[in-house]
């Protein structure tokens, strides 16, 4: 079965940066869905009239990935707000900020701790991988027509770099 718009693939892949510092690594195949919200619109393009066994070298600048870094998406909040166990790298859903948090700040960011000092903490609410080119080589590993539910929910459960809210230590990016 060839790539279509509302099907599923099963994608590994090596993610890295225009210097070739590795960013991620999919060894064992993740679905993701084809014409929902589960890939960039770059990587849907070239995946289009492909099939399994297929291997795509892809060049994304930051335009075609998470954009570029606006420096209006960073906050100064006073550490008091956040809690003790607080660590850098943590994630915080913009519409659960800590009540006295800059009113400014949009609530539909996911803001990740950039920086603590001891009388404030640096929210940055861009996307990790923002203002970064980026190098990806993917291989197609399945192909299957997309269930109806998962084209009614647009997704097939897995967001190419869909950064969630985290606990301390974990650095999962999809």
């Amino acid at each position: 079965m060839e790539i279509t718009q509302q099907c599923v693939v099963a994608l590994t892949w090596t993610l890295k940066d225009t210097l070739g510092e590795e960013l991620d690594v999919l060894d064992e195949p993740v679905e993701f869905l084809v014409g929902g919200d589960d890939l960039l619109p770059r990587i849907e393009e070239a995946l289009q009239g492909h099939g399994p066994g297929a291997s795509l070298a892809l060049h994304l600048e930051p335009e075609d990935a998470f954009g570029d870094f606006n420096d209006q998406l960073l906050f100064l909040e006073p550490r008091a707000l956040f809690p003790a166990e607080i660590e850098e790298g943590m994630t915080f859903d913009g519409m659960a900020l800590p009540e006295g948090c800059n009113p400014d700040a949009p609530r539909t960011a996911l803001y990740t701790v950039a920086e603590i000092y001891p009388e404030h903490v640096v929210l940055d609410g861009n996307h990790p991988l923002a203002g970064i080119a980026l190098r990806l080589q993917l291989t197609v590993q399945a192909v299957r027509e997309a269930t109806e539910e998962e084209i009614g929910r647009g997704t097939a459960g897995t967001g190419f770099f869909r950064v969630q809210p985290q606990a301390p230590g974990s650095s999962m990016l999809h």
